[in-house]
């Protein structure tokens, strides 16, 4: 399968409409449309971590979100939610979109990222099980389903438990 060349950028109040279309055609219901909706108004809210992917005409066709959180009483990012349109769901916008976002906090001198997602759709942007590390959230869940990445590896990744931004709700 021919997968096309993907565009990534920071969102733009343009984008806004197309995001949350993105977001409620990814997942089928509203719910993670209106996080980021509520995310975009948050404290969390850091202005370059929204990436949209775009296709040839620049019209977004996925979106990746990192705001803030923390381990313990570190500052860290969350990543979520995650969305491509389904038309271009597996053709690598999702990837590119992520690593778009991840990059971006790395020039902005940010050190760590949560994951709360797929254990076998993570590992291949450095995530790796957070429970190794001492990191835990406060809710039941699969042990590794939490995943987090040092995006600098000569920083440990801190211990204790995840605080996400009020609009999670967690």
């Amino acid at each position: 399968m021919h997968q096309p060349r993907w565009n990534t950028r920071a969102e733009r109040p343009a984008d806004v409409p197309a995001i949350h279309d993105i977001n409620v055609a990814a997942f089928g219901t509203p719910a993670e449309a209106n996080l980021v909706d509520a995310l975009r108004a948050d404290a969390s809210w850091i202005v370059g971590l929204s990436m949209v992917v775009t296709d040839a005409r620049d019209r977004p066709v996925g979106h990746a979100l990192l705001t803030r959180c923390h381990i313990g009483d570190v500052p860290a990012l969350c990543l979520a939610p995650c969305a491509v349109l389904p038309a271009h769901q597996r053709e690598g916008a999702g990837s590119a979109a992520i690593r778009a976002a991840l990059n971006a906090a790395r020039e902005m001198g940010e050190h760590f990222v949560v994951v709360l997602g797929h254990p076998d759709y993570y590992p291949r942007f450095g995530f790796r099980r957070a429970s190794t590390a001492g990191i835990r959230l406060g809710i039941e869940i699969p042990d590794d389903a939490l995943m987090a990445l040092s995006l600098d590896g000569a920083r440990r990744l801190p211990r204790g438990e995840v605080r996400y931004a009020e609009p999670f709700g967690i």
